[in-house]
């Protein structure tokens, strides 16, 4: 989970033009593709299993478990080779979330920050998947 944390202010970006939620879902979509092809091949290979999916912000079920509306982007489901029983019911497949209009807004409405971002937001959700906490996260340059 990324989500927003204000640091010192910084000067003021000239905001970019206004982006509805198509645009920011097509930029945000060619800017995860790059960041998959510069991958090392094995972990593009793990990356190529789980989707992606954009959303405006979190919804209702993801606040009532506790999230801040301001998060970033969330994994979700199992992590990358996890040992399943047949048994075991999983409720959702594993999924990366990225919640753009929150990245939109944590950006200041900057094209060349949003992207960096969601590159950003993507690789750390990514991380999860590939079973790594926090801290393996930060050591990365994920965080």
């Amino acid at each position: 989970m990324r989500r927003f944390t204000p640091g010192p202010a910084s000067p003021k970006v000239p905001a970019s033009a206004p982006m509805n939620f198509p645009q920011l879902t097509a930029l945000a979509e060619q800017t995860v593709a790059a960041a998959r092809r510069r991958l090392p091949a094995e972990v593009r290979a793990a990356a190529d299993q789980v989707p992606v999916c954009y959303e405006p912000v979190p919804n209702a079920g993801i606040l009532a478990e506790g999230w801040e509306p301001d998060i970033l982007g969330l994994f979700i489901g199992h992590v990358h080779g996890a040992n399943l029983d047949a048994g075991t019911e999983q409720a959702l497949p594993p999924q990366i979330l990225l919640f753009l209009e929150n990245i939109w807004d944590y950006a200041e409405a900057d094209q060349e920050i949003y992207r960096d971002e969601v590159r950003l937001t993507y690789l750390h959700e990514l991380g999860h998947y590939l079973g790594w906490d926090e801290d393996e996260i930060a050591e990365r340059g994920l965080e």
